[in-house]
């Protein structure tokens, strides 16, 4: 009742990332940053991080790192301070020192205790699929207008 269970996801062991951009602590940036490779934040961004279509990138925010505008990656690791919407494909972090201040869409997220967040939280996973297909629409267009037309099915 009470042993240990195997988690799929273990939020103490970091993956190993690669970052071919680090924004420094003494760096403050302006405008939209677009990447093709992972980023680290160490300074302050003023503006929208977006990775490149068909990129797979993660955007680590340090415990002095700032970014005043939204994040779209694949995997967002947050230790410092976030004032926009969050946008994960895969996966969200936000640890002890993370302040975030905006929404978070993620498919899966882990949640250190301290953490804070002004915002929602939204599941891509539990978002159902409420958009009917084309065949459908085309079919019920084509009830209407019979209906409006007084000709039966």
């Amino acid at each position: 009742m009470f042993g240990k269970k195997n988690n799929e996801h273990k939020f103490s062991e970091p993956q190993i990332e690669s970052f071919g951009t680090i924004v420094g602590a003494a760096t403050e940036f302006h405008g939209a940053l677009m990447v093709s490779e992972s980023v680290r934040v160490d300074g302050k961004i003023f503006g929208n991080i977006e990775e490149r279509a068909g990129q797979r990138i993660t955007v680590a925010i340090g415990k002095g790192g700032e970014v005043h505008g939204d994040i779209y990656a694949f995997r967002v690791l947050i230790a410092g301070m976030v004032n926009g919407n969050t946008y994960a494909h895969e996966r969200v972090e936000l640890h002890t020192t993370a302040n975030v201040h905006g929404d978070v869409t993620y498919d899966t997220i882990g949640i250190e205790p301290g953490a804070t967040l002004n915002g929602q939280m939204i599941s891509k996973r539990a978002e159902p699929n409420t958009t009917p297909d084309s065949a459908t629409q085309l079919q019920d267009t084509i009830n209407k207008i019979k209906q409006d037309a007084g000709i039966s099915s």
